[in-house]
Parts: C-alpha cells; structure tokens; sequence
C-alpha cells in the first residue's frame, strides 16, 4: 500500500523536492541560532567585541527572513503539492466509479461514496503533504540538533536525551491505538452521510406521511454512535498528547536539573547550559510535529485504506478482449434459455426464459410487479449478467460486444426519470453533445414538448432542479424522450414511463412514443393495459416465466393471464 501511496508523488517531484529541501534548509537555520548566541556569550560579550556582536545579530536577523521565505514556500507549494495529488486521486477515483457495474452501486450506499470522494481524500492529502515534511523536519532538526549538541558537551547530551526513548515507545503504542479509532469514526461519518442523504431525497416522502420524528429517530441512532466513537477517539487522544506532554516538560527539566547539577561539578560552563536550553526549543517543535505526524499518519492511512479498497473493486461486467462493436440490421432481439438472479438474492427472477423480439416490431411486457420485466429490460443493454443462457441482437451475443457499441444503439425512456441538477439544454445534450439549438427543439417538438420551453423565460437555459423538481413528472418524461430523439437509437426500452401520470401526460408521452418508436424496435414495458393494445406482440411474465404472447385481441380471447390482468382494471 505504502508503494502505491508514493506513486502519486511521481507527476510532481519538483514540487514534492522544493518542499523537502526547503524543511531542510529551515531546520539547519533553526539549528544554526542557538550556536550563534553561544558564540555571543562564550566569545563577542566577554571580549567586548561590538564589530562580532553586530555581525551576529546581522545573522540572527537574516536567519528569521529566510525562515519566513521558507515558512511562505511550505505553506504554499507544499499546500498546492496537496491540492494536485488529491485533484488526480478525486479523478481517478470518480473515473474508476464510472467503470463499476450496476451490482456495485446496488449494495454500496451513495453517502459512503460521497465520504470516500471528499473526506478521506481531502485527509489523505492533508497527510501527503504534511507527513514528509513534518518527518524530514523533525529527524533532520532533531538529529542536527544533537550532532552539534554532543560535540559541546557529551554528558549534558546524554542527559537531555532520556525523555525521548520514552516518548518514541509511548508514540508508537498509541499510535496503533489511535489508528483503530479513527478507521471506526470514517465509517460511521458515511454512515451519517447516507442517512442524511437518503432522508433529504425522500423529504417527500417524510412530509407527506408525516414521519418527521421517525427519521429523526433514525438520524440520532446513528448519530450517537458517531458522537460515541468520537468521545472513545477524544478519550485516546487526550491520554495520548497528556503523557506525551508531560515528557515534554520533562525535557526541559532534565536539560535544566543536568545542567545545573554539570555546572555545579564544574564540568559545564553556564553559556553552554543557556545554549542547550534554547535548543530544547528547537527540538520540542520537532517532537511536537512528530507527536502530529503518528496522529495525522493513523487518519491518513485509514482514510488511504479505504480509498483503494474502491479502486480494488472491479467491474463484475467487462469487455471480452475479442469484443467487437454491435452491427445493427434489423434490431431483432432474442433471450435464449436465460436465467437471472440477483447477487444479494436466492429468488430466481428470470428462469429458462425463450424470448424472441422481431427487428422492426413494438412489443409488450407485461406481468404482476416482481414478474421480471424491469430485469428483462436491464439484460438487453447488459446492465446485468444474466446466470445462464444468452441475450442476442441480431444474432449477436451480447456479452460478445463492447458495451460502449452496445449502449449507443439502446435508449432508455425509464419509469423513475433522473434529469441532473442543470439546465434543459443540457439535459439534453445527453442524447447528443454536440447537438445545435434547433435539434434541441425539433426533439422537444417530437416529445410534444417544444412550445412549453419556448415560452419559458430562459427557453433551453431553463435550470430543472435536483433531479428535475421545477417540472412535472409528465414534463419530465418528455425531455427524457427528447434526449432519446438526439440519441437516434436502434432500439427503445419504455419502462413503465406513464404508470404515474395523469391522462392528459400519458396521452402526450403516448403520441410522442408512438413518433419515437416508429421504424425501431420498441420494448415497452407498462401497467396500464391500454397504453400497450397496439403493439404488435404482447409478452406475459409470471415469476420469470413466459406463460403467454400474442396480441392484445387474441390474449383476450384466450382469457388468461393477460385476461385476467386487463379485467382487474376495469377496462372494457
């Protein structure tokens, strides 16, 4: 993992050796300041040596604008070093997201996504950045420090050094403790996510049943866990930093009870006591960014873990190496002997089922809800996978051909319509990118849609809400089936898009499907009977099985399961 972590150093070793050569250069000036005092008072002060005196401050003075120029490069570059590598790991990760199948987003709640893409990366790079620096800083000064310390006086060296074993060994402990707290406390901040985001989606639903209390009850049981984990984090934490602490003060009085005691023997002279008081200062702020670094590296790599654990997910649906695109001809659709389950699930949904649609043709499904018909809808553009058996265009497998070939010749007119939070224009442009002003609205038109965007203050530039809110659900449908229009395809899946409609949206979504199916192959997949009497071929499904298909004249004749469903809702 640690391999990995690196790699995303390598676009930006300038900036990455900038920021480490610069804590280097500040941690020698830091170094250098407490020598230049005991020069002061061991050499210039007693020889009244005014030229020398000046000469010292004249670098005392310097050192402090250098370590300013340095603190400014850290904080900049470093930062923007940071803001780099979390921009290219934010990309890669939504890329690779992009590439997961269906069964991913099924089992993987969208707040756990949402915490990964924006909290976890934001302290991973938080630890990119300051985690070398902070290391390289305290072992250089710290190291540095001693080096010329040991070579003033050995036992006063000696003396000062026995807090930090210590420290390092009680470091390490907690360190490993912490870790465990903070991967605990990441998990359940997705899990307030999710709860947040799914009660703000469904506000709707809340309201209008009136279960107010209810989420709230949720949120806060999930919430207290949060606050629990935190309060064990804190709980860590203050007996971390406290005993860490107090060995921090004992530095100071090992330095100064040593000295004192040294001095007293005769073996210390005062100015070296002085000098090795200030550069306590020096090493207690190295020690401190260690003290952060063990912290800061726990989080980082918790969040880092759960990072690649996205990244090491793969597409349960990929390309065959041999896959080649899909040739349209005709558009006939066939399902041989194809069985389908859910991976969450042990109910067969779709069970040795021998279907075949005529290029050219519309067609029915229908079937009581749980019958397979969505499913049946999401093999055709091999959303899922189905267990056994195949599902062929033209002939043509297609699990045989790349998915990309095979998206471009299906459109999707579905149920529950998803617009981004946009405009219409762009909306649109789903169905085609490059699509002009007048496609849009000859589009809109065939949707019976175009004279309500005209007449629209912004017209295309129209925002639609979160997941289209400012229209209605009629209105909705028919941009869903303007964006098909720009598509163009081969063959047009209509799942249940006017099941919550009223009349007067369902007979303009009709006509417009009617206009958008015409020369295509149509599967349409409906509750209300009547939107599907002239289709050329009516599909029944019970339990995953085809038990009837004929049009809808001859099912009624036969008086069975279609019979029975047609009757149920009062149609005559």
């Amino acid at each position: 993992m640690l391999k990995r972590f690196i790699s995303y150093y390598g676009p930006y070793k300038g900036l990455f050796f900038l920021d480490m050569g610069v804590a280097v250069f500040a941690s020698f000036l830091s170094i250098l300041f407490p020598s230049l005092t005991r020069q002061l008072l061991k050499t210039e002060i007693p020889e009244q040596n005014l030229r020398g005196m000046l000469i010292i401050f004249a670098c005392m003075l310097a050192i402090y604008l250098l370590q300013a120029v340095c603190q400014y490069i850290r904080v900049t570059w470093g930062h923007i070093l940071g803001v780099k590598m979390e921009n290219d790991m934010r990309s890669e990760l939504f890329a690779h997201l992009q590439k997961l199948s269906f069964g991913y987003f099924d089992k993987t709640k969208t707040g756990h996504m949402m915490s990964r893409i924006t909290n976890d990366l934001f302290q991973i790079t938080e630890t990119a950045h300051h985690g070398p620096e902070d290391l390289l800083i305290s072992v250089a000064t710290i190291l540095g420090s001693y080096i010329v310390m040991f070579s003033y006086n050995v036992p006063l060296s000696l003396v000062s050094l026995i807090p930090l074993p210590v420290m390092v060994f009680y470091g390490v402990y907690y360190g490993l403790k912490m870790k465990a707290t903070f991967r605990k406390v990441r998990s359940t901040v997705a899990d307030v996510n999710s709860n947040v985001e799914n009660s703000l989606q469904g506000i709707r639903e809340v309201k209008s049943f009136g279960r107010e209390k209810y989420q709230e009850q949720k949120f806060n049981e999930v919430n207290n866990i949060l606050r629990d984990s935190k309060m064990e984090q804190y709980r860590v934490m203050g007996s971390y930093h406290s005993i860490l602490g107090l060995f921090r003060e004992l530095y100071y009085f090992c330095t100064i009870a040593g000295g004192a005691v040294l001095i007293f023997l005769g073996k210390v002279q005062s100015y070296d006591l002085i000098t090795f008081i200030l550069y306590v200062g020096v090493v207690l702020p190295p020690i401190d960014r260690l003290i952060n670094f063990t912290e800061q590296l726990q989080q980082g790599m918790a969040s880092f873990e759960r990072f690649t654990q996205v990244l090491d997910e793969h597409p349960s649906i990929v390309d065959k190496r041999d896959a080649k695109d899909l040739k349209i001809q005709t558009g006939t659709v066939q399902f041989d002997h194809v069985v389908f389950k859910y991976d969450s699930s042990s109910e067969i949904i779709l069970d040795d089922l021998n279907v075949s649609i005529p290029g050219g043709s519309t067609v029915a499904l229908v079937g009581e809800s749980g019958a397979g018909k969505s499913t049946f809808a999401s093999l055709i553009p091999r959303f899922y996978e189905p267990m056994g058996g195949r599902v062929l265009i033209d002939g043509q497998d297609v699990s045989q051909v790349r998915q990309s070939s095979l998206h471009q010749h299906i459109g999707f007119v579905q149920q529950n319509v998803f617009l981004f939070d946009d405009t219409i224009r762009e909306n649109l442009k789903y169905g085609k990118v490059e699509a002009t002003d007048e496609e849009l609205y000859a589009a809109l038109d065939a949707a019976n849609l175009g004279s309500f965007v005209r007449n629209l203050p912004d017209g295309l530039d129209t925002q639609v809400g979160e997941r289209g809110t400012l229209l209605s659900g009629g209105q909705k449908q028919r941009i869903s089936i303007a964006r098909v229009f720009l598509k163009n395809p081969s063959i047009l899946i209509f799942d249940e898009a006017t099941s919550s409609l009223d009349t007067e949206s369902e007979e303009l979504i009709t006509e417009a499907f009617a206009r958008l199916s015409a020369g295509r192959t149509a599967i349409v997949i409906a509750h209300r009977l009547t939107t599907v009497k002239n289709a050329d071929c009516i599909f029944v499904l019970d339990e995953g099985k085809l038990i009837e298909s004929g049009t809808h004249l001859e099912l009624l004749q036969r008086g069975g399961q279609y019979s029975k469903l047609y009757r149920k809702q009062d149609f005559s």
